[in-house]
């Protein structure tokens, strides 16, 4: 059976205070907020996640979402854990101020994004949709929209969708076909099929808010001829009550490998009244902010759902027996065998590299909007496919270590460690394939600037060497090291990469492997900080040791990857 979630307070605490050189939730808020309210801010989610959210972990996956006479019910438990969700006000809290929530700093949603999603990563999907479509509302809508449709989204009353693709447009937004047609009173009439709504339909929530991608009539071919519009499952009244079921029918909903707990639906729009948001012919411009939006808390869902299969994995490991263990007692576990030690310190090292990139990630976008410097945006943009591709695929890898953990009992469904592994397979899917966030990587954001933010990213890693060098002690001389001939590396597949610039099949067929390149050596990076942070210390803290030994396993047993990875993106397209 699965064990008692785990909220990793202590690694929240010293990111928000010591990681990154300064108190990084003062720093955002003003004052307004320290390290320490952000780890009591953990703590509690931590508490409400474990005693609310994780027990229906399982009981989603059992029995799953069901379509019923055109209503979709979810698994036992879920409305009523929603409910505590909103009542206790971790919706509201984490939407932004702008858009009337209480606006918490990026690095601490973050932490709040790792916890939902280690607890019941399919419940965390309805609040990681309403979210980024809070944040696309926020940007674009109009104060009638915002009064009518955002106030509900950001009390948490109402949940939102983003409804992209149709069955002959997946990742291809320019093919999309579904029709909006201007009715003359303010209001389109919407004619299409969305497929793989994730929670497009539900009954935790009074109310469903779409936000649907639509052609207008006379629209040219491609994605400039798109449009963004607002759908509600059902109408809103002049006084703000729910009127009639609009025009929005669940034709299905899909049997999935994993997240069972998620409805992920087929809409058929027949005459349904949708409302514009932004202007005609704005609508990839306002659906790429709740991606973007998704794409990162898809980093963090990463995060989280590798660390429950982390957390399972070592506690079966401390207490199965099996096997004499070389050089230990006979009372030893298969935790003390050498290679599942190895599977295990594999998995904390990078699940504590992803944490700590997000965070990172998180702090950046807000030092980004605070300085208004393109510089700051630039960086924080350039992290987005990175620390989604990186971390989704490599959750993937770590889910299954987890089950290998195990042994058999692992590939059996009560363990609950599968579940992990099928819930995690999706990640680099969803909300763009990994080769879609490689692609977005090398075209927008290295060929096309010449690879002045990749230099600007390893320039920093370059000091965070010198820290490290200065800071004395064997791991950090060997993280130094080892992080200096990483950034070699990366910088020969940069330029390689730059210099297919006139032969794009060459820079598109080792895209992934590049992004790859620069989520490993950012996860080094922030392994390389964790050090430099404890080297601070003017006497021992608890955790020191174990961040020295994560470091110095992950500079041992991933980083090397970064010259492999460079070696390949030198090759280009194989022909």
């Amino acid at each position: 059976m699965a064990t008692d979630y785990q909220p990793p307070v202590a690694d929240y605490a010293f990111l928000y205070g010591e990681a990154f050189g300064t108190d990084i939730v003062a720093r955002a808020t003003g004052g307004e907020l320290t390290a320490d309210d952000g780890v009591d801010i953990i703590a509690g989610a931590g508490e409400f996640a474990a005693s609310v959210l994780a027990p229906l972990e399982q009981v989603g996956d059992r029995e799953g979402a069901r379509l019923e006479g055109g209503q979709v019910h979810l698994p036992d438990g879920f409305a009523e854990a929603y409910a505590a969700f909103v009542e206790a006000g971790w919706v509201t809290a984490e939407a932004p101020v702008s858009a009337g929530g209480d606006g918490l700093p990026g690095s601490i949603r973050a932490g709040l994004g790792e916890i939902w999603n280690a607890s019941n990563a399919a419940f965390a999907l309805c609040w990681l949709l309403s979210a980024g479509q809070i944040h696309a509302l926020d940007a674009a809508a109009s104060d009638e929209l915002r009064e009518t449709y955002l106030t509900k989204l950001v009390s948490g009353e109402w949940t939102g969708t983003m409804n992209l693709t149709e069955p002959g447009a997946g990742t291809d937004l320019g093919a999309i076909r579904t029709i909006a047609t201007p009715r003359g009173d303010g209001s389109w009439s919407i004619k299409g099929q969305k497929i793989f709504i994730t929670w497009g339909d539900h009954d935790v929530a009074e109310n469903i808010v779409h936000l649907v991608l639509a052609r207008t009539p006379d629209a040219p071919e491609g994605a400039k001829g798109l449009s963004l519009f607002v759908a509600p499952k059902y109408l809103v009244n002049a006084d703000g009550s729910l009127g009639e079921r609009n025009g929005v029918e669940t034709v299905a909903i899909e049997h999935k490998l994993g997240i069972h707990g998620s409805p992920t639906c087929v809409l058929s729009y027949e005459d349904a009244t949708g409302y514009l948001v932004g202007e005609v012919g704005g609508g990839l411009a306002g659906m790429f902010v709740m991606m973007n939006s998704a794409r990162i808390g898809m980093g963090f869902q990463a995060t989280g759902i590798a660390d429950r299969a982390l957390q399972q994995a070592e506690a079966y490991a401390a207490d199965r027996m099996q096997g004499r263990v070389l050089e230990r007692g006979a009372d030893a576990p298969i935790a003390e065998h050498p290679d599942v030690r190895r599977l295990l310190l594999s998995i904390r090292s990078d699940v504590f590299a992803m944490r700590a990139l997000g965070v990172y990630v998180g702090d950046l976008f807000d030092r980004a909007e605070a300085s208004g410097d393109p510089a700051d945006l630039a960086l924080a943009e350039f992290f987005v496919p990175i620390l989604k591709g990186w971390a989704t695929e490599d959750a993937v890898a770590l889910t299954s270590d987890a089950i290998q953990v195990h042994g058999g009992m692992g590939f059996i469904e009560e363990t609950g460690a599968a579940q992990h592994y099928r819930d995690a397979r999706i990640m680099p899917i969803y909300e763009g394939t990994t080769a879609i966030q490689s692609n977005d990587l090398i075209g927008r954001k290295v060929i096309r600037n010449g690879g002045a933010t990749a230099e600007a990213l390893f320039t920093q890693i370059e000091s965070t060497v010198a820290d490290l060098r200065a800071a004395g002690g064997e791991v950090a001389a060997r993280t130094a090291d080892r992080l200096e001939r990483a950034v070699a590396s990366a910088r020969r597949a940069t330029a390689d990469l730059i210099g297919f610039a006139g032969s794009l099949r060459d820079a598109h067929a080792v895209s992934v492997p590049y992004l790859t390149l620069l989520g490993v050596l950012a996860g080094g990076w922030m392994h390389g900080l964790a050090v430099t942070a404890v080297a601070a210390h003017t006497e021992a803290h608890e955790g020191d040791e174990a961040r020295r030994t994560l470091a110095d396993f992950y500079g041992a047993h991933h980083l090397p990857r970064v010259h492999a990875l460079a070696e390949t993106v030198a090759s280009g397209e194989t022909r």
